[in-house]
């Protein structure tokens, strides 16, 4: 295994071998016209997590046992993800996550090319993570996405944003100024591009890719056979 692979968390790298092992699932092969696209990866390094695991943790909204995992590959800028956020992940909460049946782990995918503010954007949120505010900050960033993605620097406004999730200047700037979440978001941008996803959103969901901002409607036939399926066993 290379560098790069290595440099992964070794979650993520399981979960995009388990898509690319499922691509004859049923969903694999919906629609991707609701997606944002990108063209190359961004350059790669090795990151120097503590955690060893990329933050992970902070990142994984559900039960840890909840029998189905949903890997989201995302891009704070992309104006799909944030339909899909604002539309059909309540759903998903309140049907899925607070019912212990399902966990949703975020993937750090940005679209550098097509949404220039989207790498400090996640680089940001990775930061909140080690702080253990990351679903705050997420959900702040898909809420004001029209206003901050259209800004030449935008980090001055996220700092502002920190104040507003409860996250300490002192560490959020000692965050920014190390590079090491830089590093993460860039070396998970690699693996996905790696793994054959190239638009967000897309899911890993237990050996099969959903891609696209799929309603609810779409999403419940596949959670609720995968689910009982997980639970008989």
């Amino acid at each position: 295994m290379d560098d790069i692979a290595m440099s992964t968390p070794k979650v993520l790298m399981l979960a995009m071998a388990a898509a690319i092992a499922g691509a004859g699932s049923a969903y694999m092969f919906m629609s991707r016209s609701s997606g944002d696209e990108g063209p190359e990866p961004m350059a790669v390094g090795t990151p120097s997590d503590p955690q060893g695991d990329g933050y992970i943790g902070a990142r994984t909204r559900g039960a840890a046992d909840a029998p189905v995992t949903i890997y989201e590959v995302s891009d704070f800028q992309c104006p799909f993800c944030k339909m899909f956020v604002d539309s059909t992940l309540p759903a998903l909460e309140a049907e899925y996550v607070e019912t212990g049946k399902v966990q949703i782990v975020f993937v750090n995918f940005p679209l550098a090319q097509i949404h220039p503010n989207s790498p400090a954007a996640h680089e940001f949120a990775m930061c909140a993570a080690k702080q253990d505010k990351f679903w705050p900050v997420h959900d702040l960033l898909f809420r004001h996405q029209e206003t901050w993605e259209g800004i030449g620097d935008p980090g001055d406004y996220f700092r502002a944003l920190g104040d507003s999730a409860g996250l300490s200047p002192v560490d959020l700037e000692a965050c920014f100024s190390s590079g090491e979440v830089r590093l993460i978001v860039q070396s998970e941008t690699q693996a996905v591009f790696r793994s054959g996803i190239n638009s967000t959103p897309t899911f890993m969901i237990e050996g099969g890719l959903l891609p696209g901002a799929q309603p609810i409607e779409v999403w419940r036939p596949i959670l609720d056979s995968l689910v009982a399926a997980k639970s008989s066993r």
